[in-house]
């Protein structure tokens, strides 16, 4: 029988408790917790999984309306309803803090974790997407953070037979000692067969099922909820090891244990366990639960009630099954190969009573453990950030002209930020299941929607240098940059996830941050009817080298009604005119040719006027559905000048050339060129729709003209750049390799 450590004020400082927590703990019991007590407090009180510094400023978001099928919080992942009696479910998470020091479990893991959230639900999983940062890739830490991501996601992936489809990724100094990886899984499900995370009926029993509980994970929400320091290698035990293949069993397992209509209700095991399930579930269905822990399937020996219950072993969920149908739950485990025990049992009082080894070893109100019920709630300082009035500073004039506009194309196309990511998606199988049908490299990848003819567009969006220099509005610039890219394809904007990675919540500047920003996404997504179906929070990351830039990730989905509206972004017909869409302001404030040429993070990030955002993006896609444009293409990093280059490129087998010419603008040829100003658009149309697209922009009141035609082998924006596509396409499609293949 294990000895279990003396409770105290030390011992619960060191979990991760304030003192103001502990009492409260204290005063909750009427007691001393008993070390498991303080271990399942301690994780469910951590910011991982209570969200104790955030959830305040997330209740502004607007997380009801449009085609939502339940309120952001309410499930694992959000849903959102597609017609025919379909839904699609999704959700992003991070895994940054294992993958800074196991990048490739840390990786594959968190692939793992999101999955489970989905087809939990009921949903099959049909693609996969991500948001990656990285320090520079000359650091040889950086290349080996990088590859072992890269490698940890695709094997995960590729194994369970689910495609990545899309993501992005950025390189940028910050990012060194603490990269992030945020993973996002879509799937389907019908209305008739959504399951929820709840418990209820008492005497039904409690199952687990899946993998074996090791040692592996635990105390990784807390690990979480805190800084990365010199320490943090010896954290390893903290990062959980994945087994995709026992997580494809536990998929078809679970979707036909849900459509068999034995259970009340199921929620995989990520952060906390079996924690987090048991407490999660029970204060959902304000009921309460009987576990033994002596019954749970483990891996290891002479674990300890409190290591028990805090593993984070990956590929494992908590059941409550419907009495009497024990049987028909156990024969599908056994017919999928996977270990299932009944661990306990639901009863009607509010508590959950955990015994190890003949004794009660917790006791304690599922409610007061949880997000939404009584765990801890604060609202952090804020003050503005010093910093921001010394890079919002920049004077245009001061900067050096440029001379030769064509090498600094080649410059920012061979930029990491820009540069094609073919390394990364071609390690990934992005055709398994036969449902992608725009391939990775363009605005957005679309999939079908199994048995229909309708599709969806799915896209991770997130300028974080934007955000650094302007919180507010560069949150604001990150969802439309989503939607956007959505609308190229030829798709509706639905609704959107978000994965909001900030440094540590308790010094005010990074919480005015985190305050500003999440306010951005809301008026954003009020004002392009895209709602937030729910998300994650990672606070903490920091290393000693500083803090992260605010990086809010929006994953969004999109609907395609009919899958004739598919739009590439590449140039498809010689002959074409090319149109641009908007107007070019000379807005260089974050840019990539201010970081890449210049060498400086500076200004404030371009202006975004959201009822504008709103009505060109409607008119794009009005354009597309009516069958006048054959690509459209929006213009976000490098400026117009790369979006030209990219539409050229991107079509790899048949790269069309392009020649354009603008008449001199009111300002210098690399300010027009490369500046990144908001709600812009490159489309191709036959010269027979010129005047049905002319009319359609003038009645929505929105700039938009013929620049030039497609065609050739050459990019030649005239008067300033004149290069073979050759040249253009050696730089943007082996920037990445060839830096991965630096020794050392």
């Amino acid at each position: 029988m294990h000895k279990e450590p003396q409770v105290n004020l030390e011992l619960a400082l060191q979990h991760g408790l304030s003192a103001e927590e502990y009492q409260h703990l204290l005063d909750l019991l009427g007691r001393t917790p008993t070390f498991t007590e303080l271990g399942i407090f301690s994780v469910m009180w951590s910011e991982h999984c209570s969200y104790k510094n955030s959830i305040l400023e997330l209740k502004k978001l607007p997380r009801s309306g449009g085609r939502l099928l339940v309120s952001a919080g309410e499930e694992n992942a959000g849903l959102v309803d597609i017609g025919d009696g379909l839904a699609v479910c999704f959700k992003i998470e991070s895994h940054n803090h294992p993958s800074a020091v196991e990048p490739y479990q840390g990786a594959a893991t968190g692939v793992g974790g999101i999955m489970r959230d989905v087809f939990t639900m009921g949903a099959r999983p049909i693609a996969a997407l991500n948001s990656l940062r990285f320090g520079p890739l000359d650091d040889a830490r950086n290349r080996y953070l990088f590859d072992g991501v890269v490698r940890g996601i695709a094997d995960y992936g590729n194994c369970l037979g689910v495609p990545t489809v899309a993501g992005e990724i950025y390189f940028e100094p910050c990012y060194s000692g603490n990269p992030l990886v945020n993973a996002m899984t879509v799937g389907i499900v019908r209305h008739d067969q959504t399951a929820r995370a709840v418990a209820h009926g008492r005497g039904n029993p409690v199952y687990i099922i899946g993998s074996r509980t090791g040692r592996d994970g635990i105390h990784g929400a807390t690990f979480a909820s805190e800084e990365l320091d010199e320490a943090s290698e010896a954290r390893r035990p903290n990062v959980q090891v994945g087994d995709p293949f026992t997580e494809k069993l536990l998929l078809e397992a679970t979707l036909e244990l849900i459509q068999a209509g034995v259970l009340v209700g199921i929620q995989d095991m990520g952060a906390a366990g079996l924690t987090c399930s048991s407490t999660e579930m029970a204060a959902k269905g304000k009921c309460g639960m009987e576990l033994i822990l002596d019954r749970v399937p483990l891996r290891e020996p002479d674990m300890s009630a409190y290591e028990i219950m805090l593993s984070e072993s990956q590929e494992r969920m908590l059941a409550v099954v419907k009495k009497g149908h024990e049987a028909a739950v156990e024969a599908i485990c056994r017919k999928w190969d996977l270990e299932c025990a009944c661990i306990g049992r639901v009863i009607d009082e509010p508590v959950l009573r955990v015994y190890f080894q003949g004794q009660k070893v917790a006791e304690v109100p599922p409610f007061h453990c949880v997000l939404g019920g009584g765990a801890p709630v604060y609202q952090r300082e804020a003050r503005k950030p010093t910093y921001l009035e010394e890079v919002n500073r920049l004077e245009l004039e001061s900067l050096p002209p440029v001379t030769d506009p064509g090498r600094v194309l080649l410059q920012l196309l061979g930029s990491p930020n820009i540069a094609s990511k073919q390394w990364v998606y071609e390690q990934y199988d992005h055709m398994v299941q036969a449902g992608t049908c725009l391939l990775p490299g363009g605005d957005a990848a679309v999939v079908r929607v199994p048995g229909t003819n309708k599709g969806l567009a799915v896209t991770t969006d997130c300028n974080a240098r934007y955000v650094y220099l302007n919180p507010r509005r560069g949150a604001r610039i990150a969802v439309a940059e989503a939607a956007r890219n959505v609308v190229c394809t030829g798709a509706e904007p639905l609704a959107v996830t978000n994965c909001l990675n900030f440094g540590n919540p308790y010094k005010p500047e990074i919480y005015y941050q985190f305050r500003e920003a999440v306010a951005g996404l809301g008026e954003a997504c009020r004002a392009l009817n895209t709602p937030v179906t729910g998300g994650n929070v990672s606070f903490y990351n920091e290393s000693p080298q500083g803090a992260v830039y605010p990086t809010p990730v929006i994953g969004m989905v999109g609907l395609l009604e009919d899958l004739s509206y598919l739009t590439p972004a590449a140039f498809v017909q010689p002959g074409d005119d090319i149109w641009l869409v908007g107007e070019t302001f000379p807005e260089l404030g974050g840019s990539e040719l201010l970081r890449t040429t210049y060498g400086k993070v500076l200004g404030d990030c371009p202006h975004l006027d959201l009822d504008l955002e709103k009505r060109t993006q409607r008119a794009v896609l009005q354009a597309i559905r009516t069958g006048l444009v054959h690509s459209a293409h929006d213009v976000a990093e490098g400026g117009l000048a790369v979006a030209l280059a990219e539409c050229c490129l991107m079509n790899q087998e048949n790269p069309l050339g392009a020649k354009v010419r603008f008449s001199q603008p009111a300002m210098r040829p690399e300010w027009f060129l490369f500046s990144e100003s908001q709600s812009r658009f490159i489309l191709s149309a036959p010269p027979a729709a010129r005047e049905q697209l002319h009319d359609l922009f003038q009645q929505a009141g929105i700039s938009a003209q013929p620049i030039g035609t497609v065609g050739g082998n050459q990019l030649i924006i005239e008067p300033w750049i004149q290069l073979d596509l050759d040249r253009l396409s050696a730089v943007y499609y082996q920037t990445i390799a060839q830096r991965m293949t630096v020794s050392g």
